[in-house]
């Protein structure tokens, strides 16, 4: 069983909810999922040109958010999964 603090579920909720107010009329992260999928399957190796510009954005949007590359790729793939079961 993983074991889950409260700064991952902190730093996971911040992530989501920077993504969701940054991305939810936004067209490029639609093609930016797919590279984020390959970005997380494949351990990092992966950086898709969609996926580094969706980065960057959300960066600079968010000036005070400490997350990783590979967090906010699982992020992206979270709110993929979310907006689908709506």
């Amino acid at each position: 069983m993983a074991r889950v603090d409260a700064g991952d579920v902190a730093t996971s909720a911040g992530v989501s909810a920077s993504l969701y107010s940054t991305f939810k009329d936004d067209k490029m992260v639609i093609p930016a999922r797919d590279d984020a999928s390959s970005f997380v399957a494949s351990g990092g190796a992966i950086r898709g040109v969609y996926l580094e510009s969706v980065l960057q954005k959300i960066r600079q949007e968010n000036p005070g958010l400490n997350a990783s590359d590979e967090e906010l790729a699982r992020a992206i793939l979270t709110q993929q999964a979310q907006s689908a079961g709506h």
